[in-house]
């Protein structure tokens, strides 16, 4: 053989894997249960052939109820903390409430004939 021939037989060959190295692979073996696009994403899952290993119902869970147990001790424990600032402001609105409608009352009382 020439090595013309050569080159071109070994283009051709080249030529010829990268086409079918991009191309589908068709009614070949492979996951069926997984989609083919995640094949690659799921390659790596080891099957547990049936056992299970641990189950939480749906409707055994309980998200809020650690919250509800532990509420009242953690109340009283930030309390203290708290009250300075949440009854201040309480206190705060109350007593400009009750001078504003003060003031607004006398003012009222001034322009009557």
């Amino acid at each position: 053989p020439t090595p013309s021939f050569l080159l071109l037989a070994t283009a051709i060959t080249m030529t010829v894997a990268r086409a079918f190295s991009r191309s589908r692979v068709l009614l070949a073996p492979g996951r069926t249960d997984v989609s083919p696009h995640m094949v690659k994403w799921w390659g790596k899952l080891v099957p547990d052939k049936g056992q299970v290993t641990r189950h939480l119902s749906p409707y055994e869970q309980h998200p809020v109820m650690p919250w509800l147990h532990t509420f009242p001790k953690k109340m009283v424990d930030r309390a203290p903390y708290y009250i300075p600032y949440v009854g201040g402001s309480i206190v705060f609105c109350y007593l400009l409430t009750t001078w504003a409608d003060g003031v607004d009352a006398a003012e009222d009382r001034k322009h009557r004939f």
